[in-house]
């Protein structure tokens, strides 16, 4: 494969390129749909080819964190990309790919700050979740920095070390509304200050309305209202977030840091107008966390929106969609998830299979996959067993690092698209020949 990286970039990338402190991937003699093919080991009739990224034979390190991804024609693509997890080091990339292989990485705008999510609007037009607002612009301008737009501004500014989620992560709803991430500053809201005077949690129930989803209503012509409400209530970070073509709104929840290996469950809820899920009284279906077991019987109440399922404790979903290629007829309408966590876990993309909502379907007898481990039984529901696209992705010295997927997209053709941002990594599972 060949690498076209501008002189300057890779300068500024040199630190983070000769960092021996991960593992990388080797890369096997093969190929997989054009690219490298790399050692993960995925369902029977899939590959993993390597876009962009270091390896054993070459470590340069063209994207520092790679998030999230974005098809704009057959051979384009744009990739968010953090930097680092402080300052304004972010950039979005342009991959555009060869038949040979080769590909072309140009970086399109610089100086962000941890830019994660990128979408399409209603209006077409490419826009890209930064720290603090949410901003638009025309990728193939002659400068695209020149077409930079803030459509959302003045999100809450979580600064790293002060606040714990500071990542935008957005939707468009049906009606053209933004649906927008605002984390929780905190792991439990415990402290000193942490109650109001009517026993609440400060950082949940007061002004920023942290722990929620705010909706910007569209008002048309590419315009959102300057003002927002809140859209739901108990959200403890929401960075996995979908829509289903019914209307249905999934997140997936990064749950508790609880010490346990084993609780508490992450969670995967259907969104409401109005709803609360529990941060940070409750955890798994209907239990009072640590710091708040005077909650307990609101927790068991009506007015905890409980999750639809649980998933894999410290699994860490960042992203989710339903598969719609052509590449993969036994994936067709499966929902796809990328499960972040470094615990044993995490380093995994799963599928599962799902109703007419887009939600999955709870099993009797769920179970979850731990590498080392086969298959654990919930022991609680409700939950679904899931398919691995990826059920050998852990630790292998000398071979490839434990997985850390982030963003996932369908390409035209059908393949999937992700990124690993602690490897540095876009890959491409294709169809094995």
């Amino acid at each position: 494969m060949r690498l076209r990286v501008g002189l300057l970039a890779c300068l500024m990338l040199l630190p983070v390129a000769l960092s021996a402190a991960r593992e990388r991937h080797a890369v096997a003699g093969a190929s997989c749909g054009g690219y490298p093919r790399l050692s993960i080991d995925t369902m029977r009739g899939m590959c993993v080819g390597l876009v962009v990224g270091p390896t054993t034979a070459d470590p340069t390190r063209a994207l520092r964190l790679p998030r999230s991804l974005l098809q704009l024609d057959a051979g384009t693509w744009l990739v968010t990309d953090l930097g680092a997890w402080d300052g304004t080091r972010g950039a979005v990339w342009r991959l555009r790919t060869a038949e040979d292989g080769a590909v072309d990485v140009q970086r399109v705008l610089d100086d962000l700050h941890l830019p994660h999510a990128i979408a399409r609007g209603p209006d077409g037009r490419v826009y890209v979740g930064e720290m603090s607002r949410i901003f638009r612009f025309d990728p193939d301008a002659q400068t695209p920095a020149d077409t930079v737009e803030a459509v959302v501004d003045n999100l809450p500014d979580n600064r790293l070390h002060a606040h714990r989620h500071p990542l935008s992560k957005f939707v468009f709803l049906p009606s053209g509304d933004l649906l927008v991430n605002v984390g929780a500053p905190s792991d439990q809201c415990t402290g000193a200050d942490a109650r109001t005077e009517s026993g609440l949690c400060a950082e949940s129930e007061g002004a920023e309305d942290a722990a929620s989803l705010r909706r910007y209503r569209y008002d048309g012509e590419g315009r959102w209202a300057a003002d927002h409400d809140v859209f739901a209530r108990g959200l403890r970070n929401s960075l996995a977030l979908a829509v289903h073509p019914s209307g249905t709104v999934l997140q997936g929840e990064n749950s508790y840091d609880f010490d346990s290996r084993w609780s508490p469950f992450e969670e995967l809820n259907i969104i409401e107008a109005g709803a609360h899920y529990g941060w940070p009284y409750c955890a798994d279906a209907a239990q009072a966390t640590p710091g708040w077991r005077d909650k307990a019987d609101w927790c068991r109440s009506d007015a905890h929106t409980a999750p639809a399922l649980l998933l894999p404790p410290h699994a860490a979903p960042l992203d989710m969609l339903w598969y719609d290629g052509a590449m993969f007829p036994a994936l067709q309408g499966r929902l796809l998830m990328t499960w972040h966590g470094h615990r044993s876990v995490g380093g995994r993309i799963a599928s599962f299979a799902v109703d007419a909502r887009g939600v999955p379907l709870a099993d009797p007898n769920p179970r979850f996959p731990v590498y080392g481990q086969g298959m654990r039984a919930y022991g609680a529901g409700p939950a679904a067993t899931p398919v691995m696209l990826t059920p050998g992705w852990g630790l292998q010295r000398g071979v490839r690092p434990q997985g850390s997927p982030v963003g996932l997209a369908v390409a035209d053709d059908g393949a999937i698209w992700a990124t690993d941002d602690r490897a540095g990594l876009v890959i491409r599972f294709a169809k094995d020949d």
